[in-house]
């Protein structure tokens, strides 16, 4: 019986894991009541009695909570931003190549991919691993996101006390410092952080991210042909696959994979200009769903196992 504990389960990633677990069998959950899930001495014991833990929180609370793991034999899988870059954690999108997932199968530390950063990335790996796409080009990226990638607040804001301006989509980070580009420019292997336009909706789940390109800003001799074979050859199921063309009468929707764990690639455009699309849940295959899929691999379940794709 494989022992599980999630750190954060009252939040929206934590409670979206423990319902895909619910299908699990031979595993046991780690409870705590509501007065002893904060206190750093009961969940020390939890995670330390724990052969896989998950940590839903905040940055800090996720480094603490791995400060707290004393038994060498606990597996961590992380939502959180705080260890994604960081090169003795797995980085939990195995899709990305054969040493992803072998990473994740064999590490006792696994960083969960940021939602944006899990489109970017899967965009933007495959053509600099190619040697398509020049690493040193600046890149756009545009990523249009459901309310609940904002959590239990912006949840609340949304279906609560809705107010006239979020009925209209809402840009933000404009500073140009959201915490994703460190992931985004770290894992893909380019080495300038894209200009991102984050930008949330009024829809619940479901994620569209884009990043244009200019035939220029491939390297000599490629071209949309060359960028659509690495995709089909990559990403081929069962949980990102490769579509050539999924527009819905000229138009392309953020909801398509809203509550679905799985991810669809494509590329629109012409010879000159085309776009790179990622769509997916963000409350899927970009959080919950991508830390179960982890889970599968550290457990040698097939990748699906509990998700819905």
């Amino acid at each position: 019986m494989t022992k599980i504990f999630i750190d954060g389960k009252a939040g929206t990633t934590g409670l979206r894991i423990y319902e895909r677990l619910e299908s699990f069998d031979g595993i046991e959950l780690i409870s705590l009541d509501d007065e002893k899930r904060k206190d750093p001495q009961y969940r020390k014991e939890a995670l330390n009695s724990a052969d896989i833990a998950f940590l839903c929180l905040p940055d800090d609370a996720a480094r603490e909570s791995v400060s707290l793991i004393e038994n060498e034999n606990t597996v961590v899988i992380d939502t959180s931003t705080a260890h994604r870059t960081l090169d003795d954690w797995a980085y939990g999108f195995p899709e990305l190549s054969l040493s992803h997932r072998e990473k994740i199968k064999n590490s006792k530390r696994i960083a969960v991919p940021g939602c944006h950063a899990s489109g970017f990335i899967s965009l933007i790996y495959p053509l600099v691993e190619a040697g398509i796409l020049k690493n040193t080009e600046n890149l756009s990226c545009f990523s249009l996101t459901g309310y609940s990638g904002g959590g239990k607040k912006m949840i609340a804001d949304y279906e609560e006390e809705p107010d006239e301006l979020l009925g209209a989509p809402r840009q933000y980070a404009l500073t140009q410092n959201h915490k994703h580009l460190k992931e985004m420019v770290k894992i893909s292997g380019i080495n300038n952080a894209p200009v991102f336009c984050p930008v949330v909706g009024d829809f619940y789940s479901g994620m569209e991210v884009t990043v244009p390109l200019f035939k220029s800003d491939l390297n000599d001799g490629f071209g949309l042909s060359d960028i659509k074979e690495v995709y089909k050859n990559k990403y081929a199921g069962p949980i990102v696959t490769y579509c050539d063309d999924l527009s819905e009468n000229g138009f392309i929707s953020a909801g398509l994979l809203s509550g679905k764990d799985s991810m669809i690639v494509s590329v629109f455009g012409n010879e000159d200009r085309f776009i790179l699309t990622a769509r997916y849940d963000n409350l899927g295959k970009g959080a919950s769903g991508a830390a179960v899929e982890c889970l599968n691999i550290v457990l040698g379940n097939d990748d699906t196992n509990g998700l819905e794709v």
